[in-house]
């Protein structure tokens, strides 16, 4: 009797392609907005005297970039690639996917061109006007049948814990994403809420702290659970702690929004709750970085020449710092002095920039030689980007965490008298050019370093140099 070779399934590729090159290009775009936006800050003719490149159009258009295109597309990238695998099978719907990808970089279209021009709801992560805001549902609900439907025709019974992470973000986002923008329709561009006031204030920020949640920790966990063990060539240290990491953080997540609404009209112990969930948070994500980072237990000597392990390690570690500012800045005492100043847009952008950014770079260059069969065009650029990304990063953290202690101690400032020892609102602004200048020179070094990538990616994509070993996709 004669042996035959497993046959390896179909995998659709070329939807994981498009949504990877959709990742490297909505980065430097998201980026380069973000830097604009900081110099800005820093020097006030930056706005051109245009309404539609000031700070307030902008901004809004920074966010939805960095968080719906460049993360999204991220993930999308992600899971798709590692979905097939883990499952060993082929997308249950080519359709679909074709109609997830287009659909999703039209809707990002929409936003670049509706922000600009002022079309918003005036939300969080949440400024789409209400006909992008049903586009967007539609879309993702194609996706999210697709998705279950390729879980239901599986070949593995087991379902690995990075297809739970994902899971959770594709039931997660679509109650957050419809419950926040229940609307009734005024205009094709305005509409009026369904919910107001406070109410109005704890849905949006249900929502909110969430979309950062479900959209920028979940899958990214998935991503870490996937292709952080195979990166290190080493099995994930404790799957049973990585179960316990899933259940802790999504029964947690969802309870801590109220601690973006601290001292308002809230009732107390809606603030009280969303405090305490805040802290609890902190043992499943310290878990599952520690669970990350032991992967590489007898297996350190490979940071040395692997610039991939590099951008790993330093986004995981950059997850643990996050999870721990969080609950921290969740406090009142502390958020009474953190609130409203620059040390929370340090915040966010350590868990974006450093959390989520190093992760993607890490993933791409990863996935090149193993989607495209080519040899990485260049490692030692993809070392020097990370170096770049690193520097750039913590220049714009430390920055931002000093200007924002600045504000908040000059805010809170009195005279023997009991007066505010500092009236004047311009008083405050003029101490923080130091920092926002600083701020710009990290987001800079960080955007060069994209830059870098993209032509070390494209070089890899068009090359001619082929490696065996990457043509081969791993399994």
């Amino acid at each position: 009797m004669t042996e035959t070779a497993p046959v390896t399934p179909n995998y659709d590729e070329a939807v994981v392609k498009k949504f990877y090159v959709a990742t490297v290009l909505w980065a430097l775009v998201g980026m380069l907005v973000g830097v604009t936006i900081a110099l800005q800050l820093a020097w006030w003719p930056a706005n051109m005297d245009n309404p539609y490149t000031t700070f307030g159009r902008l901004r809004p258009l920074h966010t939805n970039a960095m968080v719906f295109a460049f993360a999204g597309n991220a993930v999308f990238t992600a899971i798709y690639y590692s979905m097939q695998r883990l499952l060993k099978v082929r997308m249950w719907s080519d359709f679909l996917s074709n109609f997830h990808f287009w659909g999703w970089q039209l809707i990002i279209v929409a936003a670049a061109v509706s922000l600009p021009l002022g079309f918003t709801q005036g939300k969080e992560y949440a400024e789409l006007i209400w006909p992008i805001d049903i586009a967007i549902a539609v879309v993702w609900v194609g996706f999210a049948v697709n998705f279950f439907a390729t879980i239901a025709i599986r070949k593995v019974a087991h379902l690995y814990v990075a297809i739970w992470f994902y899971m959770s973000m594709v039931i997660t986002i679509t109650f957050l994403h419809v419950v926040n923008n229940l609307a009734i329709p005024a205009t094709f561009t305005r509409s009026y809420p369904v919910f107001a006031g406070m109410t109005d204030g704890l849905v949006q920020w249900w929502y909110g702290h969430n979309a950062v949640g479900f959209l920028l920790t979940t899958p990214f966990l998935g991503l870490m659970y996937y292709f952080f063990p195979r990166a290190a060539e080493r099995p994930i240290y404790s799957y049973r702690l990585s179960i316990i990491h899933f259940w802790g953080l999504v029964f947690l997540y969802i309870w801590a929004g109220p601690h973006h609404l601290l001292y308002s009209g809230l009732p107390d112990w809606i603030q009280t709750t969303g405090m305490v969930f805040s802290i609890m948070l902190l043992a499943p994500s310290w878990g599952g970085m520690l669970n990350g980072l032991l992967t590489l237990r007898g297996a350190w000597d490979k940071l040395r020449t692997d610039p991939v392990l590099k951008f790993y390690v330093v986004g995981v570690s950059f997850y643990g710092m996050s999870t721990f500012e969080g609950p921290m800045m969740s406090i009142r005492a502390v958020n009474g002095l953190s609130h409203f100043t620059n040390w929370v847009v340090g915040h966010v952008h350590s868990g974006t920039l450093g959390w989520n950014g190093m992760m993607a770079f890490g993933m791409l260059y990863w996935l090149a030689p193993r989607l495209w069969g080519r040899k990485l065009h260049n490692e030692g650029w993809a070392t020097t980007h990370f170096w770049m990304a690193t520097m750039g990063i913590v220049l714009y953290i430390v920055s931002m965490w000093a200007g924002g202690l600045t504000e908040g101690l000059m805010w809170r400032a009195v005279d023997d008298g009991g007066l505010l020892s500092y009236p004047n609102f311009l008083d405050v602004v003029h101490q923080l050019d130091p920092f926002y200048w600083t701020r710009f020179a990290g987001g800079l070094l960080y955007l060069s370093g994209a830059v870098l990538m993209t032509v070390n990616l494209s070089l890899t994509i068009t090359g001619s140099k082929r490696s065996a070993s990457a043509a081969v996709s791993a399994k």
